[in-house]
């Protein structure tokens, strides 16, 4: 009992050390790709901390999988190291009363990671997909901020304001830049408004200004002065919502629409549960360390193994959404050979451990 619950605290340090390592490593990649796209102009600066909430929530599953695999593997990696294996084996205990501690460990997690992947993820991606949908159909008037260059969403445009009016659709000093058929235009006005017509579309109209109309490089210039000139900017109808992909339908969705595509996408989903408990098992054999070849073999073959199984589920996902394999011969089948692999793996570690035991005796 006392040897258990040094296990377990034991597996809940290193988990917690892991998954901060983990969880800091895919923010900060996250973080440089969506503040890249906001520097860019392809993101709202607004958007990037719900995106990467999103984000962080739909990789969560695969994130505490690696965490328990992890957990299990350095844990147990230690007791070799430090030759308390030795003192194990030599008690009478064999390499596979491990499996009773490691299963008590990863229960939680099983159950967390299936919730994830199962209701939260799903619903991750769905809202980060609605979220960018909402942004792109914002009209280009609603991406001016005063005092800063923003393009439009097409990027056809650059807009400047110096600064907004008392209410949002009212503007003064007006900058509007584009780019048409090879000829630059570009416009200056005192003061501007957004007006909707008759049909929906949206139209920035500005007064007092002039236009500029050319080639970059020729001196051919048009000046134009006006006193009223709009430009469209939204049309009826634009920013309809995209079509939902596998990945954004609830589980009971995917359920209910037998295709292909979400066959695939369901198969990913109950892999990710099933290959956490399969992971955490195989971490008991993969720990054993040689004091002579040194520790960082087996990690490296470790690390093998969980790629190898990581991407035969991508593998049969993809071939199930693509309909060469069939689901039902296709979600047990990568599990099971792990499985086997699982057995081997014991088998041999169990051969090391009675050969140790006969050498303490004797």
């Amino acid at each position: 009992m006392i040897f258990s619950r040094a296990l377990r605290r034991e597996f809940n340090q290193v988990a917690g050390a892991v998954f901060v390592t983990l969880f800091t490593v895919l923010a900060t990649t996250q973080s440089i790709r969506l503040l890249g796209n906001a520097a860019t102009g392809r993101l709202a600066s607004e958007a990037v901390f719900p995106l990467l909430g999103f984000s962080a929530l739909s990789y969560l599953p695969v994130l505490l999988s690696l965490t328990v695999f992890l957990s299990v593997l350095l844990a147990i990696s230690r007791q070799y190291r430090d030759s308390e294996m030795v003192v194990w084996f030599a008690s009478g205990q064999p390499l596979t009363a491990w499996i009773r501690p490691v299963l008590v460990f990863t229960l939680p997690f099983l159950i967390i990671i299936s919730a994830l992947s199962f209701l939260v993820s799903p619903w991750a991606v769905r809202e980060s997909e609605r979220y960018k949908a909402q942004l792109s159909a914002r009209d280009d008037a609603a991406r001016i901020a005063p005092g800063t260059f923003r393009e439009s969403g097409s990027g056809e445009r650059v807009f400047f304001v110096e600064n907004v009016a008392g209410d949002a659709t009212s503007v003064q000093n007006v900058f509007v830049s584009a780019l048409q058929q090879g000829r630059m235009g570009v416009i200056v006005s005192k003061r501007g408004s957004i007006q909707i017509a008759e049909n929906g579309d949206k139209f920035m109209v500005m007064q007092d200004g002039r236009r500029y109309e050319g080639e970059p490089g020729k001196l051919d210039f048009k000046i134009m002065e006006f006193e009223r000139y709009s430009v469209r900017v939204e049309q009826s109808g634009r920013g309809a919502a995209p079509e939902s992909s596998p990945k954004q339908l609830a589980t009971a969705q995917l359920l209910a629409d037998r295709t292909n595509p979400n066959k695939g996408e369901f198969l990913w989903r109950i892999g990710v549960p099933l290959s956490t408990l399969t992971l955490a098992l195989l971490a008991i054999p993969l720990a054993f360390v040689n004091p002579r070849a040194g520790r960082s073999v087996n990690l490296i073959f470790a690390f093998l193994v969980y790629l190898f199984y990581s991407n035969c589920i991508s593998i049969t996902q993809a071939w199930v959404a693509q309909g060469r394999v069939g689901f039902h011969s296709a979600w047990w089948l990568v599990h099971v050979a792990m499985a086997a692999l699982l057995l081997i793996l014991f088998w041999r570690r169990l051969a090391v451990g009675s050969i140790l035991r006969s050498l303490v005796r004797t």
